[in-house]
């Protein structure tokens, strides 16, 4: 084994608990502003993300059966999580009824393997629920993202759009479909 691999920090997940509720509200703030927010932050979707976003809506999902969520946590706080949502049936028809809601990862830990931990976690928890296919969706500009998960076994299925009040954002649907 290499020195490198022997110092790379170790990745440790665990199911999220609802005292993570504002940790993950701060951690989806940040990737969503620096994700789909290029240009500068205007009210519309300032107000969005502060609707949307926050600690309170954090602790509903935590709370609810149909959501599972998986947190990576390093020694000084959770730097990505996964979110997946049971009995949500895809909008491309194809797949199985489980969506993954969310997959972030802070920007500063990418290519650490914390994206590729969270996405293998929650492809057995979807496995072990007997959905072998589940399906996300992206905005179809965000190709790094479209990129990771082809890389991870997801193809393309289909297009959907998501809403904020009257605008429409087309998204690209992915199934998670490994080869034989």
């Amino acid at each position: 084994m290499s020195a490198a691999a022997d110092t790379a920090p170790k990745i440790h997940l665990r199911p999220a608990e609802v005292g993570d509720a504002s940790s993950l509200a701060a951690l989806s703030i940040e990737v969503w502003l620096g994700t789909y927010l290029r240009q500068g932050v205007n009210g519309f979707f300032a107000d969005y993300v502060f609707a949307e976003l926050t600690p309170q809506r954090m602790e509903e999902h935590l709370q609810r059966e149909s959501e599972i969520f998986i947190v990576s946590q390093n020694r000084d706080g959770i730097d990505g999580f996964i979110r997946l949502t049971k009995d949500a049936l895809p909008p491309a028809g194809q797949g199985s009824p489980l969506e993954i809601t969310t997959l972030y990862v802070q920007p500063r830990h990418h290519g650490r393997g914390v994206g590729q931990a969270l996405l293998q976690a929650g492809l057995r928890q979807a496995s072990d629920l007997g959905a072998p296919h589940p399906w996300l969706t992206t905005n179809v500009e965000n190709t790094s993202a479209i990129g990771f998960y082809q890389r991870q076994g997801f193809s393309i299925t289909g297009r959907t759009h998501f809403c904020i009040g009257d605008q429409a954002y087309p998204n690209e649907v992915l199934t998670y479909r490994p080869e034989c």
